[in-house]
C-alpha cells in the first residue's frame, strides 16, 4: 500500500480482500512488458474467439453466431472482477464456461483441428475479427450468459431472457 507517501508491505488475510487487479496481457504488451507482440495477441484472440463461436454455435444462423461472440466480448469487458477471465482468450478458456473447451467435450478435438478451409469456421473468423476490432453490434443487449432453449440450467431459473436469437436464450440480469 501507499500510506503517508511511502510504500509499506503488510500481510492481509485473504478473506479481507475485496478484489485484486492485474494488468491485462494487452496492457503489458502496450507497456512493452509482455512476451507477446500486439499482433500475436490480436491473432490469438481472433482465433480463440472464432473457435469458441464455431464450437458453441456453428449450427446457428449468422446472427446466432454473432450473438455468441457478443457474449464473449461482454464478458471480456467486465473482466476478472466478475470471474470471467481476462481478455477474450481468457474468457473463452475460463474453466466450465464454454462447453466446447471442456476437456471431456466429445467435439473438442474437432474444435482444435478445424481450419479456415471449413466454410463455417471461415465465417467464424470473420465474426471474431469484427468483434476483436470492436465492430460487432451487440444484439444481446449486454448479455453475459446464454443457453440453448433445449436445456434449463439452474442459474437461469427465475430469470427472463432479454433476447432469443436462433436456438439460444440470452440473459443480462445474472450476477
Amino acid at each position: 500500500g501507499n500510506q503517508s507517501n511511502s510504500v509499506s508491505v503488510a500481510s492481509f488475510p485473504v478473506d479481507r480482500l475485496i478484489g485484486t487487479r492485474r494488468p491485462s496481457p494487452k496492457a503489458l504488451t502496450a507497456a512493452g512488458l509482455g512476451t507477446e507482440s500486439a499482433a500475436t495477441l490480436r491473432h490469438r484472440e481472433i482465433d480463440t474467439l472464432a473457435r469458441t463461436v464455431w464450437g458453441e454455435a456453428r449450427g446457428e444462423t449468422l446472427e446466432g453466431m454473432k450473438a455468441v461472440a457478443s457474449v464473449v466480448v461482454n464478458r471480456a469487458q467486465h473482466g476478472p472482477e466478475m470471474r470471467f477471465g481476462e481478455g477474450i482468450a481468457g474468457v473463452c478458456h475460463q474453466p466450465r464456461q464454454f462447453s466446447c473447451w471442456n476437456e471431456d467435450d466429445p467435439n473438442r478435438a474437432k474444435l482444435l483441428a478445424v481450419t479456415a478451409a471449413d466454410d463455417r469456421f471461415a465465417q467464424c473468423l470473420r465474426i471474431a475479427e469484427l468483434a476483436v476490432n470492436g465492430n460487432l453490434p451487440d444484439t444481446t443487449r449486454g448479455s453475459l450468459h446464454y443457453h440453448t432453449a433445449t436445456v434449463h440450467p439452474v442459474w437461469s431459473v427465475g430469470h427472463t431472457p432479454v433476447a432469443t436469437i436462433g436456438s439460444h436464450l440470452f440473459f443480462n440480469d445474472i450476477t
